[in-house]
C-alpha cells in the first residue's frame, strides 16, 4: 500500500474516531444529567414543595431525574398512601429515551408530611395539591405530562378534568372510571377464578367486617395478589414493591379505600366514585393502559380510551396491575411511544 493511502486511511479513521455517535450520545446523555445551575442541585434534584392547605402549611417531597425542556412527566403514585418507590423501575428506561420525570410522595405519604386530620383526604384537596406541585415545579403546556396509576390514575383524571389546559399529555395506568364497575368486575369475574370454597370464604370475611384476621390476607396473598397484582410469586416481588408495602399509610389508605380488595368499602370517602360521562370532556392527548391479567378490568379502560376526545389503547396481555414490571418490555416500549409521539405531533 502507498504511503499515500496509508495517510489518507489514518486521517479517516480519525475524523470517524471524533464524530462518532457514541461521543455525540456521551453529551447528550451528560446533558440529560446536569444539575448544574439548578435550584435542586444540592440535594441532587430532590425538591420539598410547600402546599397550603385547610389544615395549614405541609411539605410534599418530589425528585426530579433528568433534563428536558419539552418532556417531564409528573408520576401520581396508587394507594392512596402508597409511594413513588412504585415506580422504581422508570430508571431502567426513561433515561435512556431522554425523558425528564418527577418522581413524587403525595401529603400523608412516606416521604412527605403525615398531617393526621382525615379532612385533609379528599379527590379535591389532592387535585389542587397536584396544581401547587405543577406550579412549583415550572411545569406547563408545552412539556407537561402526567402519569397515574390506580389511585394516581383516578387522580390525573380528576386533575384533568380540571386542569386540562396546563396539560401536554395525559397517562391513565390501570384504573376504570367507575369504581361501582370495578367492584362488579372484581366479585363477577376475578373472585370466580379463584377456588370457590377460597372466594366463599373471602366474602364471608369482608361480610362480618372481619378485615383484621389473618386469614384474609394469607388467602389474598396465595389466591389474588400474585395472580392480579404482581404476577410473580411472593418470593419474587420487587424489592421497591416491598418498601412501597412497608412504607404505606393505613390511615389514608383505609380512610378512602377500605379494607376490601374486592371493591370500596362502605363508609370509605371513594365510595361510588364515578367518572364515566365526563371522559368526554378530556380533550388532551391521553394513553390509557390496561392489562390482561388486572384487579381492573382491560376492556372497560379500552373503552375509555374511545371516550376521550384524543386517545390511544395500551394493552399489555401478560400484565397485571403492576405492568409495568410483569409486562415490562410491552409497557415501556408504548408508554414512551406515546410520549414521543405527542411531542412530535405538537411540535410540528
Amino acid at each position: 500500500m502507498k504511503k499515500s493511502s496509508i495517510l489518507l486511511l489514518v486521517v479517516a479513521i480519525f475524523f470517524l474516531q471524533c464524530t462518532s455517535s457514541p461521543q455525540n450520545e456521551t453529551i447528550q446523555t451528560n446533558s440529560y444529567l446536569d444539575f448544574s445551575e439548578r435550584e435542586d442541585q444540592y440535594e441532587g434534584g430532590i425538591k420539598m414543595i410547600p402546599i397550603t392547605t385547610p389544615k395549614g402549611e405541609f411539605k410534599v417531597w418530589t425528585k426530579r431525574v433528568g433534563n428536558n425542556p419539552k418532556m417531564k412527566v409528573l408520576l401520581l403514585h396508587g394507594g392512596p398512601g402508597m409511594t413513588h418507590e412504585l415506580y422504581s423501575c422508570f430508571d431502567g428506561y426513561f433515561p435512556a429515551e431522554g425523558i425528564e420525570y418527577i418522581y413524587y410522595d403525595q401529603l400523608g405519604s412516606y416521604y412527605s408530611d403525615q398531617p393526621e386530620d382525615q379532612e385533609l383526604w379528599t379527590i379535591d384537596r389532592f387535585v389542587d395539591e397536584v396544581e401547587q406541585v405543577r406550579v412549583a415545579l415550572g411545569l406547563d403546556k408545552d412539556n407537561f405530562y402526567l402519569f397515574g396509576q390506580s389511585w394516581g390514575g383516578m387522580l390525573a383524571m380528576e386533575y384533568a378534568l380540571k386542569h386540562q389546559d396546563k396539560l401536554k399529555g395525559l397517562i391513565i395506568s390501570n384504573m376504570m372510571s367507575s369504581l361501582d364497575d370495578y367492584e362488579k368486575y372484581a366479585k363477577e369475574v376475578l373472585g370466580p377464578q379463584m377456588p370457590e370454597e377460597v372466594f366463599q370464604e373471602i366474602m364471608k370475611i369482608e361480610e362480618e367486617g372481619d378485615f383484621g384476621n389473618p386469614r384474609y390476607e394469607e388467602l389474598l396473598m396465595e389466591h389474588h395478589y400474585q395472580y392480579h397484582v404482581l404476577r410473580k410469586p411472593l418470593a419474587e416481588w420487587p424489592e421497591a414493591i416491598l418498601r412501597t408495602l412497608k412504607h404505606v399509610n393505613p390511615n389514608v389508605y383505609v380512610f378512602m379505600q377500605g379494607y376490601s380488595e374486592f371493591g370500596i368499602t362502605s363508609g370509605a370517602t371513594l365510595k361510588g366514585w364515578d367518572r364515566k360521562d365526563d371522559l368526554k370532556k378530556i380533550e388532551v392527548p391521553t394513553l390509557v393502559i390496561g392489562a390482561g391479567h388486572d384487579t381492573m378490568d382491560p376492556k372497560h379502560m379500552e373503552w375509555m380510551s374511545t371516550e376521550v376526545k384524543n386517545g390511544q389503547y395500551l394493552f399489555c396481555p401478560d400484565g397485571s396491575h403492576l405492568s409495568q414490571y410483569d409486562d415490562q418490555k410491552v409497557f415501556f416500549d408504548g408508554l414512551i411511544k406515546f410520549i414521543k409521539e405527542v411531542d412530535q405531533n405538537l411540535t410540528n
